[in-house]
């Protein structure tokens, strides 16, 4: 049996589990190879500048600090390695998705999980912006005849990826598994190749570029090494993308997506030790308007088609990887609007298991940003990966008290220490950055928390006001009185009185009446025309002294409330719908015009009764 429900938060239609469903629709969810396509690109592609992060920020201590490299990355490794256990055990506690929002709330509390949601709301909004312009900005380079039109492109990428997202997430995660598999498969070839190596092949990539080694080298201390590793773990981005869209799995979907988290910390782990491993045996030094990641594919491959394959792959793979924000944020968006935190058109489904509203919601604040930032990506970066961080150190602390909870002291302790390294780097990111814009983001964090509370109050003022959760009195019939709003008398008419009679006790046809010689003259043609037919329904003539059709026919409700206040009001208006779309534009639209004065000034029911114009016989619709 289906059950109709009017809770907010909860879907409108609560079905029993269906086997036979879940199979059908687990064609529109993803394996853990389409799951790593679609929602690893962010993670992926932050191996193109998470190395360069680190190697940029020693550079301050000059060529003795850039030998720091590998021990930042092995650091970064290790928090990966502890985040990707985490979060494991977060898909299996919380299957419904919601990643550090649902464990956050669960253990910390709701106000937690919501500053844990906003947190995701800020990275993934930002990582849309950040990953187009990063990929448009390759491009630019590579063009520079097309640095001048980048806002433009910027937008067209983003409109594409938005309308791949529409068709679902399988189809996305087909359309993106074959640039992200040319991309890893480019740089492990990369990382291969270049370990066999005694010295770089080419060093044509950075010929003719100024080094940003620092003249007056400062030396390596404690502050410089939590800042390079705070600037690397930027390339932590995304690792909790699959824990926020474990819904999007097919059944099993907790193990498809442990495996594809899995799949993802490995495969991240190896590509930046490798690279970092590079950077020191090649003695790379950064230089101005050349990538990190493209002196690598020179030294390794040489400046050949190989090195070009690597660039194009990562131009493509930077800005597809806006693609793990359109599949976490909407299902986390779900989420909040089932809790009460956002509106509940975000929890609705399409049939390919589509949150349109969350995509759509996600591609207008992504076309914001572009459009605030001129689709320059040194404007957005500073304020990119603080968010993240904030996420995965309540995530941590939320796991710790799970596990403490279960007496399982080891993994609590694991958990701790990730939270201990997260949180640092959240406050060393945060300031080191507030001057260049991450002020933007501590004032907009607590603006939608706040926002989320005041949608929950609303959703509880209503809630009370429905009564919901208690139980109402036994239903009772009142007498019932159909009005029927009329300009002539056509079939149209004849449908709505046949409705109107059957649907309430009493029918009364009104019409709107003008002193105008024109407007009389129809006004005595219809009254002519009611008493030839003799339909045994009242016409009730209502004057107005202005050009108006809504306002007379709702004093006329408001006065029948006033004289009789248990009668129930109906009021039916009938509509021809043409049988071409652009035919509706011949309409007067004065149906709309009345429902809309009806519903504004009375409480009376509205139905609009629909007489479709086929090429075959006309039928009525409500």
């Amino acid at each position: 049996m289906t059950t109709v429900s009017e809770t907010p938060g909860t879907s409108a239609i609560e079905e029993p589990p269906d086997t036979e469903a879940e199979r059908a629709g687990d064609k529109h969810r993803l394996t853990a190879l389409q799951g790593l396509a679609a929602l690893s690109l962010d993670a992926m592609a932050s191996v193109a500048y998470g190395p360069e992060a680190i190697v940029l920020v020693l550079a301050a201590a000059g060529g003795y600090g850039l030998g720091f490299t590998l021990p930042v990355t092995l650091a970064i490794a290790a928090l990966l390695a502890v985040l990707v256990a985490s979060y494991r055990q977060v898909i299996a506690a919380f299957p419904d998705g919601g990643g550090s929002y649902a464990a956050a709330k669960t253990h910390l509390g709701r106000r937690a999980g919501l500053v844990a949601a906003a947190s995701l709301v800020l990275d993934y909004v930002l990582n849309v912006a950040v990953a187009v312009t990063a990929g448009v900005a390759a491009l630019t380079s590579a063009f520079p005849e097309l640095y001048g039109d980048r806002l433009w492109i910027c937008l067209a990428v983003l409109v594409l990826i938005t309308a791949v997202n529409l068709r679902g997430i399988v189809d996305s995660a087909r359309v993106f598994i074959a640039p992200t598999a040319v991309f890893v498969l480019a740089i492990l070839a990369m990382v291969a190749v270049g370990l066999f190596r005694d010295g770089p092949a080419s060093t044509e990539a950075a010929e003719g570029h100024a080094s940003v080694l620092a003249s007056n080298a400062t030396t390596v201390g404690a502050l410089l090494l939590l800042k390079a590793f705070a600037s690397g773990c930027s390339a932590l981005t995304g690792v909790e993308a699959i824990a926020n869209a474990v819904p999007s799995f097919r059944s099993p979907r907790v193990k498809r997506a442990q495996h594809a988290e899995v799949a993802l910390g490995a495969l991240l782990g190896i590509m930046l030790i490798g690279l970092s491993v590079l950077i020191s045996r090649f003695g790379l030094q950064p230089v101005e308007g050349v990538t990190v990641l493209a002196q690598l594919a020179d030294a390794s491959l040489g400046h050949n088609w190989a090195f070009y394959v690597v660039q194009f792959a990562t131009m493509i793979l930077l800005a597809l990887s806006a693609n793990t924000s359109f599949g976490g944020l909407p299902v986390l968006m779900s989420l909040l609007a089932r809790d009460n935190y956002l509106p509940h058109v975000f929890a609705l489904k399409a049939d390919r298991q589509v949150h349109r509203h969350g995509v759509l919601a996600l591609a207008a604040a992504g076309a914001l940003l572009l459009v605030f930032s001129g689709g320059d990506t040194n404007t957005l970066v500073p304020l990119f990966a603080i968010g993240v961080f904030i996420g995965f150190t309540l995530c941590q602390t939320a796991m710790v008290l799970h596990w403490r909870r279960t007496k399982q002291y080891a993994k609590a302790a694991l958990n701790g220490f990730g939270a201990v390294l997260t949180g640092v780097s959240a406050v060393v990111v945060t300031a080191t950055k507030f001057t260049e814009g991450a002020w933007l983001i501590v004032l907009a964090l607590p603006a939608i928390v706040l926002s989320f509370e005041a949608v929950h109050r609303a959703y509880a003022r209503i809630g009370e006001r429905l009564g919901l959760g208690r139980i109402p009195e036994p239903p009772h019939r009142d007498h019932s009185l159909v009005i029927v709003p009329v300009s002539h008398l056509s079939q149209v008419t004849s449908e709505a009185l046949n409705a109107a009679v059957s649907l309430g006790d009493e029918v009364r046809a009104v019409t709107v009446t003008y002193d105008d010689p024109d407007d009389r003259r129809a006004t005595d043609a219809l009254r002519r025309d009611w008493e030839l037919w003799r339909p045994g329904v009242d016409l009730v003539e209502l004057p107005s002294d202005t050009r108006t059709v809504g306002r007379p026919v709702a004093e006329y409700v408001q006065r029948i409330y006033r004289y009789h206040p248990g009668t129930r009001v109906t009021v039916l208006i009938p509509e021809a719908e043409p049988a071409h779309v652009w035919q509706r534009l011949l309409q007067n639209q004065r149906g709309s015009v009345l429902a809309h004065a009806v519903r504004r000034d009375t409480d009376a029911a509205i139905c609009r009764l629909r007489f479709r114009l086929t090429d075959g016989p006309a039928r009525p619709e409500a």
